[in-house]
């Protein structure tokens, strides 16, 4: 019975240990490595999971990811209120597949992703370049998005559809309000 007590013990005291070493170091290690390594950072951003930027990234106010990882090295845009679930990937860069070598060259096509304000992405949503996400789009868990995604769109597969559209009046009441998560 001992035993037992002491295994106890010791899975919930390294759990909270995890959480302190989380809460005190890693997160605030992370959201300072983002902020160095993007081009422009806004207020109060948020690095909760594993994330790794490259190219030119830009970051809006209030920002936060849960795991994101850009390759490439072009441009990203991350509008106001981003919100990113985990395992999500921006890819901003392509091989030139247009070059002197078959199948692609040495050299590399850049690519811009612009991400609106109040966007959302679900877990492991990959990006590919020259793509507008609009304001307070959704994109749901495990969509490949390879198009333009409109304002207040709900999109989501492979590649990315619109789904349905957000409720605009109640979405902009909110929006007015600075009912930001």
């Amino acid at each position: 019975m001992l035993i037992k007590y002491l295994a106890l013990f010791y899975y919930y005291s390294s759990k909270a240990a995890a959480k302190i070493w989380v809460k005190l170091v890693r997160r605030p290690l992370a959201t300072a490595i983002a902020r160095a390594v993007a081009v422009k950072c806004g207020k109060n951003l948020a690095v909760n999971g594993k994330c790794a930027f490259r190219g030119r990234v830009y970051i809006g106010d209030g920002c936060n990811f849960n795991g994101m990882t850009i390759i490439g090295t072009g441009e990203t845009h991350f509008g106001n209120y981003f919100h990113s679930g985990t395992e999500c990937m921006i890819i901003t860069e392509n091989h030139n597949y247009e070059g002197e070598r078959i199948p692609y060259d040495a050299t590399y096509v850049r690519k811009k992703v612009e991400i609106d304000e109040c966007v959302w992405f679900g877990n492991r949503v990959m990006v590919v370049g020259n793509v507008k996400i609009g304001k307070g789009a959704i994109i749901a868990a495990g969509s490949v998005v390879v198009k333009d995604i409109p304002d207040y769109a709900i999109a989501g597969g492979n590649p990315a559809k619109v789904i349905k559209y957000r409720d605009i009046e109640h979405f902009d009441k909110l929006y007015e309000k600075k009912m930001f998560f």
